[in-house]
């Protein structure tokens, strides 16, 4: 753990940390993302920075509020950064060369999140992506992050094994989403969230048989 402290914090407004946004820098490389998130011009920062070769760098202390969520919203709560960790992954992003995650950042963010889940009372549920909080603004971290062996192999957050079902009407699956924590003020956006996460890929925005599918088993397992 290498220490970066940040300027951009601030005391949380929730009493519990019951969430964890996962996000990519979205910059040409690592020490420009840390030098943004560390300037106080900017006022965004993140609890933690995961370099490619797998360096972590600790900015906000966990007990602090962050600034790495901006608008957005899960399951009804629009204040994310009072109640959750931000980590964010060094890759360049749709804009810059989107590429996969090396597995050294894997698993140190595995390490990482092991702790974080430990240290405080987050469901798999809400275990997220940027892009699942804020499906009209963001797509981080994107169709290449490896949800599907966190969730199966690490226990972090969840994946559905759902078979194709016949889509019911819109409405019904608009509920599912809004019911397991999506916007769906924008249904297009929302699905396509969705789809990044669970289904990542076709991203196409449709409720097809699959993404109707997974949808399903996922709120069975909520249930």
């Amino acid at each position: 753990m290498i220490l970066r402290p940040s300027p951009n914090h601030e005391p949380r407004r929730s009493a519990i940390v019951d969430m964890l946004v996962l996000h990519y820098t979205g910059m040409l490389d690592g020490p420009g993302a840390l030098e943004r998130l560390c300037d106080p011009a900017t006022k965004v920062s993140a609890h933690y920075v995961i370099e490619e070769d797998g360096r972590v760098f600790a900015l906000v202390d966990e007990s602090r509020r962050a600034w790495h969520a901006g608008a957005g919203s899960w399951r009804g709560e629009t204040d994310i950064n009072s109640r959750s960790i931000g980590i964010e992954l060094v890759n360049p992003g749709h804009e810059f060369g989107y590429r996969p995650f090396p597995y050294p950042q894997i698993d140190a963010l595995i390490e990482l999140t092991r702790g974080i889940l430990v240290r405080h009372p987050i469901p798999p549920r809400n275990v997220v992506a940027h892009a699942d909080i804020a499906p009209t603004r963001k797509e981080d971290p994107g169709e290449l992050f490896p949800w599907q062996s966190l969730a199966e192999i690490h226990g972090i957050g969840l994946w559905p094994c759902g078979e194709p079902v016949e889509p019911p009407p819109v409405p019904v699956i608009l509920a599912g989403l809004a019911h397991y924590g999506y916007d769906v003020a924008d249904p297009t956006a929302a699905l396509v969230a969705f789809q990044r996460h669970f289904r990542p890929w076709s991203l196409t925005g449709e409720a097809d048989p699959e993404t109707c599918g997974r949808l399903r088993a996922l709120l069975r397992v909520m249930r």
